[in-house]
């Protein structure tokens, strides 16, 4: 299943040179591909350490985060994606949706190293994402980051 979607971004982004499109196509894709992926989206670094709210599917998120806050701040600061099975054990966590139970946020780098955005996915399950869907996300990002930002 991985492998089809991430194909089937490629292919849909294959000419694309605009961001928001790219951002919004893949946000898209993921959370209809995936059946625990409840909440699924971009937050883009738009100032120094602040993330704004990008292209998402799911209920309304947070509109801006920043770096020093939650775990999407987390992944912005650090530059390495967050795996959570557990968001109540990360005191950290914001809770944008009180029914989400995991998280995983994967940086979107440029080709100097600076984050450009975070992709965030939630889920109401708990461990709902296992090492491939984290693997996979980070395939991704690294995807966008060669291709968007180089």
């Amino acid at each position: 299943m991985h492998e089809e979607v991430g194909m089937r971004i490629r292919g849909l982004l294959d000419g694309e040179d605009d961001w928001v499109a790219a951002m919004a196509t893949v946000v898209c894709e993921l959370h209809h591909a995936f059946d625990h992926f409840h909440w699924t989206g971009f937050y883009r670094t738009t100032q120094p350490n602040l993330l704004k709210i990008g292209p998402y599917q799911g209920g309304h998120g947070c509109l801006e985060i920043s770096f020093d806050k939650g775990i999407c701040g987390a992944a912005a600061r650090t530059g390495e994606t967050q795996d959570v099975p557990d968001v109540h054990a990360r005191p950290e966590h914001i809770a944008c949706s009180s029914t989400t139970n995991s998280e995983v946020v994967v940086p979107v780098k440029s080709s100097s190293g600076a984050v450009v955005a975070v992709l965030d996915v939630d889920s109401d399950a708990p461990a709902a994402f296992s090492s491939t869907d984290v693997n996979f996300l980070e395939q991704i990002c690294t995807y966008l980051g060669a291709k968007f930002h180089a």
